[in-house]
């Protein structure tokens, strides 16, 4: 039987720090061409330098140990379609075998990261998960 190596509730909350981070437009547009009444809106949409989100995302990912960092991958991948849940050991074998680099890095680089880490947590669900 599969076994995640992590509360799901761990994983809820971070896909909804992932949505909110991915909300967020990463240009800047100096010139919002409205009244200012409506500039705090556009502005709260785009990302800032002093917005911790990703900060945080990235450190609470790169903070986890190996084999957590590993089942994350194969959450997203197994949501995105490209495994089964029946393939839990080898897609956390694949993911510790093929991914170079930051975790964190990969998953913010995906635009779908929280729909994906929901649909494989789903599935796993469904499968079956200690």
């Amino acid at each position: 039987m599969a076994a995640l190596p992590f509360n799901d509730n761990r994983i809820e909350e971070l896909v909804l720090r992932f949505n909110a981070l991915m909300a967020k437009e990463a240009t800047d547009i100096s010139n919002l061409g409205s009244n200012a009444s409506d500039d705090a809106v556009a502005a709260s949409l785009q990302e800032t330098g002093g917005d911790l989100r990703r900060d945080e995302i990235t450190q609470e990912i790169e903070s986890m140990n190996d084999e957590q960092q590993d089942a994350l991958v194969a959450l997203f991948w197994i949501g995105r379609g490209d495994r089964e849940p029946a393939e839990w050991g080898v897609v956390k074998t694949l993911a510790r075998q093929q991914h170079k680099g930051l975790v964190s890095r990969y998953l913010l680089g995906q635009p779908e990261v929280g729909e994906f880490l929901t649909a494989g947590l789903e599935k796993m669900l469904e499968y079956g998960v200690d």
